[in-house]
């Protein structure tokens, strides 16, 4: 009768929905496997996540034996009498990463904290070019494709890696600036970008899809399915619910968050799209795609009109280079774009979208890496990665070299200025490494 009651015992915690009726509460529970985290030690955790599970049979009575299970009255009478034991805590779930660090900003620096919290009315400060490395953020251990500020809390900073991961940083903090690891992508991570609304940040990458995730609480909030590898992501610079998708299949869709559907979609025979950008009042939309198979001059980037999903232009470069940055101007008519000709092209983004024959960046280098290129907040300054680890920092209505500085061994992938703080330069590399310039 043991070995019967141990046999059944065994087959019942098989069972699919992975819960046990009451009546087999009291007997010791077989140990539980924890999900194992491929990252550092992560203790302590502060509080168990919420894992999902699926609802129990309703209905179901307390003493109802799982079918095809006898239990005799010995067993019966055996399990009353015992005692009630606790069972452990639920373990966390791999896709819901404990906290590293606090993301707040109580433990900044006092003049940081001062400059954060205090911002100048009306306009953005003066920017100027970062002297040296203050600050070496380890975490990654593949490439990064891309860093990004956090405009409501201006103190994290986001980075995207090929190791699958979002390490989300609190950068002048006193203690641990390794705040978050989130791990929802099963592949690559090819770009992240913060929400204005509270703290939470879309991501995309090799896994097809895009994830919006509750930074704060450490979970995924929702999930964007596509059928090609997500190469890029951007808000509705005016409709925070919207936001724009570009893949490897040439899709370019804008999805609205609240329903998780696709309310428009953009066709056209484009190569793998590269980066896409919205114009400042929001009406128009740049992208960049991948042209090179097609030896064609036309479609690498294109001005569509949002509402209308219509191209306005498609001739816009006419180079055979491919662009992997597109940036708009914070507050005039124009946009650069990052060409793998070793410069960075200017271009009105007024009708009919030329190109300026007389003025472009360059000192500093492609090479075919994704090297990205943005403009400080006040638009005086464009500051770019290159090939030889370089940051190389232009005045953006003269394109005259202004400085660079050694940042890495290998590639600088991205560099991007400071929201609030006007010397401040967060950099990344294609070795893992991510650091701040100040």
């Amino acid at each position: 009768m043991d070995l019967l009651c141990r046999a059944y015992s065994t087959a019942s915690d098989d069972d699919d929905n992975g819960e046990r009726p009451e009546h087999l509460q009291s007997a010791p529970a077989p140990p539980v496997k924890r999900a194992k985290l491929d990252g550092p030690n992560l203790n302590p955790i502060p509080k168990p996540m919420h894992i999902y599970r699926p609802n129990p049979a309703p209905n179901l009575p307390n003493e109802a034996p799982i079918p095809g299970r006898y239990v005799s009255k010995r067993e019966r009478a055996a399990l009353a009498s015992a005692p009630k034991v606790q069972g452990p805590n639920p373990p966390p779930s791999f896709n819901s990463p404990p906290a590293l660090g606090s993301l707040s900003d109580s433990d900044l620096p006092y003049t940081i904290l001062t400059t954060l919290r205090n911002p100048i009315k009306g306009g953005a400060r003066t920017a100027q070019i970062p002297k040296t490395l203050t600050i070496a953020l380890y975490g990654h251990t593949k490439s990064v494709n891309t860093v990004q500020w956090s405009r409501t809390h201006a103190h994290l900073l986001a980075s995207a890696g090929m190791d699958h991961t979002i390490c989300i940083w609190n950068v002048w903090s006193r203690d641990q600036k390794y705040a978050r690891v989130l791990k929802f992508h099963k592949a690559a991570v090819k770009d992240v970008k913060w929400s204005q609304q509270g703290l939470f940040v879309l991501s995309c990458g090799y896994d097809c899809m895009s994830r919006l995730i509750d930074v704060e609480k450490g979970t995924e909030l929702q999930v964007f399915k596509e059928d090609q590898i997500v190469e890029v992501v951007r808000f509705h610079p005016h409709n925070f619910n919207l936001f724009l998708s570009g893949g490897s299949k040439g899709g370019l869709k804008l999805w609205d968050i609240r329903s998780g559907k696709v309310v428009h979609e953009y066709v056209r025979s484009l190569g793998p799209v590269l980066d896409v950008e919205f114009t400042v009042d929001g009406k128009n939309l740049i992208t960049s795609s991948d042209v090179s198979k097609s030896n064609l001059s036309e479609n690498s980037i294109i001005v569509w009109d949002v509402s209308r999903q219509i191209p306005l232009s498609n001739q816009v470069y006419t180079e055979a280079y491919t662009c992997p940055a597109i940036r708009c101007h914070p507050s005039e008519q124009y946009f650069i774009a990052q060409s793998n000709g070793n410069y960075i092209a200017i271009f009105s983004s007024r009708p009919p979208f030329g190109l300026d024959k007389y003025r472009r960046y360059e000192s500093h280098g492609v090479s075919g890496f994704p090297i990205k290129c943005n403009y400080s907040s006040d638009g005086e300054i464009v500051v770019s990665g290159s090939s030889d680890g370089y940051i190389y920092f232009y005045n953006s209505k003269t394109s005259e070299l202004l400085r660079k500085i050694k940042a890495y061994e290998q590639a600088c992938i991205d560099a991007v200025f400071h929201p609030i703080m006007p010397n401040a330069v967060a950099t990344c590399s294609w070795n893992g490494e991510v650091s701040v310039f100040n």
